[in-house]
C-alpha cells in the first residue's frame, strides 16, 4: 500500500498533471466518456496529503478547458444539428435532446449552467444550444460560469474526501471519487425527476386545451 500511495503522490505532483486535466476537460465537453471530473476531485484529494499541486492553477486550467469543450460542443451542434447520427436518435439521447431544445428557450442561462454538473445533460444541451442557434456572445460567458462553478465544486469535494484521511492519498481518491458519483448520480435523477413532471405537466396542459377546444366547437355548433 505504502508503495502504491508513493507513486499516486509522484503522479499527482508531476508537472504533466495538468496537462492531462485540461486534455481530459476538454474532451469531456463532447465525449462524456471521458471522466474529467474524476481526475480533479482525485487530484485535489491527493494534494491535500503531499501539498505540492497548486489547486488554483488546476482548477483554472480544468475551467478553462470545461469552458473550450462546452464550446466544441456548441459548435458540433450548429454545425450538424441533433439528429443527423443514429446514436443522436436513441429514446434517452433523444429524450434529452428533446428536453434541452424545449427549456432553453424558457430558462437557457440556468440551464446551460446547471446542466454542466451531468455528464451526458451537458453535453445535450450545449449542442441542443448551438442547433437552436443560440446566441453565441450569450453561450461563451455562460460556459465559463460553468467551467469556473464545476472546476471549484469538484476541487471542493476532493479537498473533503483528502482530509478525511490525510495520510492515505488512495483512500482520498477513492473517497473523493465515489463522493463525486454519488451526488452526480442524485443530481441526474432530481433532474430526470423534474423533467418527468414538467413533460406531465406540458401533457395535461395540452390535453386540458384540446378538450377546452373541442367543448368550444361543440358548443358553437
Amino acid at each position: 500500500m505504502d508503495i502504491v500511495n508513493e507513486f499516486i503522490m509522484q503522479a499527482i505532483s508531476s508537472p504533466w498533471l495538468y496537462a492531462v486535466m485540461f486534455a481530459v476537460a476538454v474532451i469531456d465537453g463532447f465525449f462524456p466518456p471521458i471522466p474529467s471530473e474524476t481526475v480533479l476531485v482525485a487530484a485535489a484529494a491527493v494534494a491535500v496529503s503531499t501539498g505540492s499541486t497548486n489547486l488554483v492553477l488546476l482548477c483554472a486550467i480544468a475551467a478553462i478547458g470545461a469552458a473550450i469543450g462546452d464550446n466544441i460542443a456548441f459548435t458540433i451542434g450548429r454545425s450538424i444539428g441533433i439528429r443527423r447520427f443514429s446514436w443522436m436518435r436513441r429514446p434517452r439521447v433523444a429524450a434529452s435532446f428533446d428536453w434541452a431544445s424545449r427549456t432553453l428557450s424558457r430558462s437557457g442561462a440556468g440551464l446551460i449552467i446547471g446542466a454542466r454538473y451531468i455528464p451526458v445533460g451537458r453535453v445535450a444541451v450545449n449542442m441542443s444550444a448551438g442547433a437552436l442557434r443560440y446566441p453565441r456572445r450569450r453561450f461563451i460567458p455562460l460556459s465559463v460560469v460553468a467551467g469556473a462553478m464545476w472546476a471549484a465544486y469538484s476541487a471542493c469535494i476532493g479537498l473533503v474526501a483528502g482530509n478525511l484521511v490525510k495520510d492515505n492519498p488512495l483512500l482520498g481518491a477513492v473517497i473523493g471519487i465515489v463522493l463525486a458519483l454519488v451526488i452526480g448520480f442524485v443530481i441526474d435523477r432530481v433532474a430526470a425527476a423534474r423533467r418527468r413532471r414538467r413533460e406531465a405537466a406540458r401533457m395535461s396542459a395540452e390535453l386540458d386545451a384540446a378538450r377546452d377546444s373541442t367543448r368550444v366547437s361543440a358548443d358553437a355548433s
